[in-house]
Formats: structure tokens, C-alpha cells, sequence
């Protein structure tokens, strides 16, 4: 079974939009992000933002302007609209790099979607990073490669890695303390999940996303 996906690009580091929207996905420029889209070719369903990057007028026939001084980011507006539409996937491309605040902030909202049933996903070069809250990730065999688990909770209960080169059973871990960090898959099927709170997880962005097990659906193509 496969779900449809709200493919969100923003204006930080361009670091290859590879996607290929299918039928019933929906992409969502963030403010300059429409410059990736329109250098790669694919075009946007919506383009919304205060356009203080972009620095033009979008030439497109859906458009929402916000006010520059404003509580949410363009990227939150972005999502907040993914939503209303009935998504509940999101894949968050061109929202790392540069201003090293806007990417904390964009790992925020991927808490934010877990916290509220939902799952994102935030692609940088190299790099996925999801979270999970009171749930369950499985990966499937995979060679090799870092998988690094951190604490977006003041403290996360139950915490089990399962499958990789260090484990932990049913572990407090805290925001406070890296232990989750450099991480190793050894060749086998893994399992990370958190009784109470929200992890964060980066691994290879080679294995694409994933989605958490308590939605019934391990994988998710990219």
C-alpha cells in the first residue's frame, strides 16, 4: 500500500530534488523553494510565502502571500496547508543548510507531525531525519551505514534499538546526552521504538522514508 505524499521545498540548501510527484501527491513551493522546482522541472500545485527570498512575484496561478512578520515559518504554512488538504506525509526537501535556525525549526515541525499522528520527512545531502512519538520505525536489511537516535523529549521512556551494533532496552533517554549518536546497521533488520516521548532519527537517505509501524506501512517511496 502506498500514501500519497506532500512534497514541501523550501529555500535553504538545494541539495537535489530527486522526487517524482505520482498521481494524487501534492508539492507546495515554500516562498523561494519554486526556483528548485522550476529548475528541475517539476511544478507546483501551490506556492505560498512571504517571498522576501524569492524576491518576486511567483508567476503562478496559486498563490498565497503571507505577511513578513508572522508567527509560523514559510515551511510551517506550507505544511499547515498539506493538512488541511487531508495529508498526513510529508517530504521536506531544500529546508537545511544556510540559517542553521530555520533547519532546528523545520526538525520542530517533524516533531510537531509525529506528535500529532502524522509522519515528515527532512532530506538533506546526505541525510533523512524523521521522528517518531510512542511509536515504532523498522528498517529493512541494510549493509551498512550510520543511523544516529536522539531525544527531541525531555526525556524519552522505553527506549529500545533493536538489530544495530550498540542496543538498548527499554532506556530513559534525555535530550541532554548524545547516547543515541554514530549508531551502526550490521546487515540485519532494525527496530528503534520509544514507549513515551519523540525521537529524532537520521540515517542514510539512500534507504528513503519510512514510515513508523503504528500506521501499518514500513516503507514509503521517496
Amino acid at each position: 500500500m502506498q500514501m500519497n505524499v506532500c512534497y514541501v521545498v523550501g529555500a535553504g540548501e538545494n541539495c537535489g530534488i530527486d522526487f517524482i510527484p505520482q498521481p494524487g501527491d501534492y508539492v507546495i513551493a515554500a516562498d523561494a523553494g519554486l526556483t528548485y522546482l522550476e529548475q528541475s522541472g517539476i511544478t507546483a500545485n501551490l506556492v505560498i510565502g512571504d517571498f522576501d527570498t524569492l524576491r518576486r512575484k511567483p508567476n503562478h496561478p496559486n498563490v498565497i502571500t503571507l505577511n513578513e512578520e508572522k508567527d509560523d515559518t514559510d515551511t510551517f504554512a506550507a505544511i499547515q496547508q498539506g493538512i488541511e488538504k487531508g495529508y498526513t506525509v510529508f517530504h521536506l526537501h531544500g529546508c537545511t543548510g544556510g540559517r542553521i535556525e530555520h533547519t532546528i525549526a523545520n526538525i520542530q515541525l517533524l516533531a510537531y507531525l509525529s506528535e500529532n499522528l502524522m509522519q515528515g520527512f527532512l532530506f538533506d545531502q546526505h541525510n533523512i531525519i524523521t521522528t517518531i512519538t510512542n511509536a515504532k520505525l523498522t528498517f529493512p536489511q541494510y549493509g551498512k551505514g550510520y543511523i544516529s537516535v536522539f531525544s527531541h523529549s525531555g526525556k524519552s521512556e522505553g527506549v529500545s534499538l533493536n538489530g544495530l551494533k550498540y542496543r538498548l532496552d527499554s532506556a530513559t533517554v534525555t535530550n541532554a546526552f548524545p547516547i543515541g549518536v554514530s549508531n551502526e546497521f550490521i546487515g540485519s533488520e532494525s527496530v528503534i521504538s520509544v514507549k513515551k516521548g519523540t525521537l529524532i532519527i537520521v540515517y542514510p537517505r539512500k534507504l528513503g522514508g519510512l514510515l513508523s509501524d503504528e500506521k501499518s506501512i514500513k516503507h514509503c517511496r521517496v
